[in-house]
């Protein structure tokens, strides 16, 4: 482990514990940093014991996608070095956890670090892939007495295939009344960079998605990613809607 890296020590009761390293993602720890807290309440609740590597920063995504590819390889050699050991590591993040998989191995073969990158991706997991398919777990103990409707978001449903693994979690909260959204396989608009490079485009798709969630009369509206209910959160404000936008661990966590 490099300088800089501070972990928790590893107390485990039972046989089925395992040490689970979060990253949380930048624009979590910038701007949603409940999100992160949630996803540690919900492990810890299950018997896991979580760390939280301090050295982390960014998977790169944005650079990658915006032409910085030697930033983004920088970003990519710190990763790999922050989570040298780790057994399991944690992405509240659709979005971060399709940059590791799909970009992570391109430019790895340019940097001379396909091994490391072939060790990595498996103990990479999305946050309703650790709980569903990792941990074998749908109910995680929570009670959410709201009417909640759910937004895919892209790299969720098309890089990743999650399939039904969030609403069946969603279906496993005490009290939670789950609304089905009319083109749930639909973007929101944002896409990063796409909802500032094209904002005109970007706005009449998330017209779009408003005026679905809204059509649901739901209270809350959730997503595997941030970056999405940042998106839609935001117009559903600006248009004075009462929809709140809540990320998927939250709930939860509740």
């Amino acid at each position: 482990m490099g300088p800089g890296i501070r972990t928790v020590p590893f107390i485990c009761g039972g046989s089925s514990c395992v040490l689970i390293s979060l990253f949380v993602a930048c624009y979590n720890d910038a701007l949603f940093p409940e999100t992160g807290k949630a996803v540690v309440r919900v492990l810890e609740r299950l018997g896991h014991t979580v760390e939280f590597r301090a050295a982390q920063t960014c998977c790169g995504q944005m650079h990658y996608n915006s032409g910085y590819h030697a930033e983004a390889v920088s970003l990519l050699r710190h990763f790999l070095e922050v989570f040298r050991g780790a057994e399991i590591i944690c992405v509240p993040s659709a979005s971060c956890v399709a940059m590791i998989r799909d970009h992570f191995p391109k430019m790895a073969a340019e940097a001379g670090l396909e091994r490391e990158v072939e060790e990595l991706l498996p103990r990479v997991f999305e946050f309703t892939e650790l709980l569903v398919d990792k941990l074998g777990v749908t109910d995680t103990g929570a009670n959410y007495p709201h009417t909640v409707t759910l937004h895919t978001s892209c790299h969720s449903l098309r890089a990743l295939h999650i399939g039904d693994r969030p609403e069946r979690l969603l279906k496993s909260v005490r009290g939670l009344d789950l609304i089905s959204l009319p083109g749930s396989d639909q973007c929101c608009g944002f896409g990063g960079t796409f909802a500032i490079k094209n904002a005109d485009v970007s706005t009449a798709i998330l017209a779009e998605k408003m005026d679905c969630i809204r059509g649901t009369g739901a209270q809350v509206c959730t997503a595997a990613d941030n970056s999405c209910l940042m998106h839609i959160g935001g117009g559903l404000s600006r248009a004075g809607a009462s929809v709140r936008c809540v990320h998927i661990a939250e709930i939860l966590a509740s």
